[in-house]
């Protein structure tokens, strides 16, 4: 027994790192990470994937840092290092990544005795992982955890085999070498997940493109009203395209975050290579459908709010105030792509209204964001803003200032003689003013007593004052009409 126990110590465990360690693929993280900080750089790495593997991930190792102290660590993983720890046995850290990141993620668990990484030369993936284990520690003189068709000849050449996470396939290949000691699996609801990750309770704010087929007073045409369907259901898709590819650049930013952290690809719950197979798929079919169904100045409208969003993303966000103003203009975009899908006029009082109610919840959903780093006793600039804590009193302000003016936009609009023209009882829409008044106001008030989720827009959608003061607001209008 003695002798065994002696054996089994003496044989360490070797752990790999994308997909077992950690719930992601770091090459994929650092890619991310390189466009982000260099997206007039985009097809750089192709040129250095040319010299090799082994070369594309030093260059991003040295050009995109990586916080790893917030990389999306497989617990189930970790609690079996620390068992073998326990137990006597040495712990090996063995991955195709890149030396400098797997050193740097040693450094923080502190729970590994040696690490094997690609460096500039060789890329330590496959075979060549396993070559190295074996003239380390000899044939079957290790055991090893793993999870992709690249484990598949480590496993071989193990004593014992561990596999983490692996789709039903590689999982039978593993279990043909009989040397399986275990299986890792993370229980995920797939459906529900992607639901999540394509934030499909945001496209409640592409409603918006009806708003110019409510204002003509048409919304009973049938063909007028399957238009805004399809021009709803392809907004829809290409935003969806928009908040993953937004998703998977903003990871380490979201990671710091107290509730972002949770979204699919931050948490890994989803894994990049689904990430971007599914925006450009989502935006194909969203432009194609469109192409194919509405008028062209429908496409040429989405074309101009994914342009928008990609300056967003990868520039603007990080701009004071440039970012809230863009954010209202995304909104506003959508009820412009509904004049378009329609074929009814743009008016100056639709315009003048979104663009500051807009602002003005662009602003809140800002100050919530302060607000949260305020109460965690931060100072310094906000991850990603271009905001410090101390500006909250002005963005409320401003905010406030905001929401109002849309109130004088709406009055203004019931005074002017085309609304009188399009209304038997304009008079009445006057009672929307001191509705809106009491939403906007108590908006600003649970944002300030922290009470607001971190997007208004959900909030609103989940608030039954909200709700119902938005059925009163379209009741108004009817009976006005």
């Amino acid at each position: 027994m003695d002798l065994l126990r002696k054996q089994y110590v003496s044989a360490p465990l070797v752990i790999d790192l994308d997909g077992t360690l950690i719930h992601s693929d770091l090459l994929l993280e650092s890619g991310l990470s390189f466009l982000k900080l260099h997206p007039l750089k985009a097809l750089t790495p192709v040129r250095w994937l040319a010299q090799g593997k082994a070369n594309l991930k030093s260059r991003l190792a040295h050009m995109a840092p990586l916080d790893v102290s917030v990389l999306p660590y497989n617990e189930d993983v970790l609690a079996l290092i620390r068992q073998e720890r326990q137990n006597g046995r040495r712990i090996i850290l063995a991955t195709a990544s890149h030396h400098s990141y797997a050193q740097r993620i040693a450094d923080h668990l502190g729970v590994f005795d040696q690490v094997m990484a690609t460096d500039e030369n060789t890329n330590l993936s496959a075979e060549r992982k396993r070559d190295a284990l074996v003239a380390e520690f000899g044939m079957q003189g290790f055991d090893y955890a793993g999870n992709s068709a690249d484990d598949l000849p480590v496993w071989q050449a193990a004593r014992r085999a561990y596999v983490v996470n692996s789709n039903g396939k590689i999982s039978r290949r593993a279990h043909d070498h009989g040397n399986v000691e275990s299986e890792i699996k993370r229980e995920i609801k797939v459906a529900r997940t992607w639901l999540k990750a394509l934030r499909v309770h945001q496209w409640a704010k592409n409603a918006l493109i009806f708003v110019p087929l409510l204002a003509s007073h048409r919304l009973l045409e049938p063909q007028l009203l399957l238009n805004g369907l399809l021009a709803f259901l392809f907004f829809g898709l290409c935003a969806s395209s928009v908040y993953i590819l937004n998703d998977l650049l903003d990871l380490e930013d979201d990671r710091h975050h107290a509730t972002k952290r949770r979204r699919p690809f931050a948490s890994g719950a989803i894994s990049i290579q689904s990430g971007l197979f599914a925006f450009p798929a989502l935006l194909l079919i969203g432009f194609i459908g469109s192409a194919l169904l509405l008028p062209w100045k429908f496409g040429l409208a989405l074309a101009a709010y994914y342009l928008l969003t990609l300056a967003y993303s990868f520039w603007l966000k990080r701009r004071m105030a440039v970012d809230v103003i863009v954010l209202a203009m995304l909104y506003t975009s959508r009820i412009i792509a509904g004049t378009f899908a329609f074929d009814v006029k743009l008016t100056f009082w639709m315009l003048a209204f979104s663009m500051f109610i807009f602002l003005s919840l662009a602003l809140v959903k800002r100050y919530a964001e302060l607000r949260e780093a305020r109460m965690k006793g931060k100072s310094q600039k906000t991850r990603g803003r271009g905001y410090y804590p101390d500006d909250l009193e002005m963005i409320s302000s401003l905010g406030a200032a905001s929401g109002y003016l849309s109130v004088m936009v709406l009055a203004l609009y019931i005074q002017d003689a085309t609304t009188a023209a399009m209304y038997h009882y304009p008079q009445l829409i006057w009672l929307a003013c001191p509705l809106l008044l009491f939403w906007i106001t108590r908006v600003w008030m649970l944002t300030h007593r922290g009470l607001m989720h971190d997007d208004p827009v959900v909030f609103a959608i989940k608030d039954r004052a909200s709700l119902m003061i938005g059925a009163f607001f379209a009741l108004i209008f009817w009976v006005a009409a």
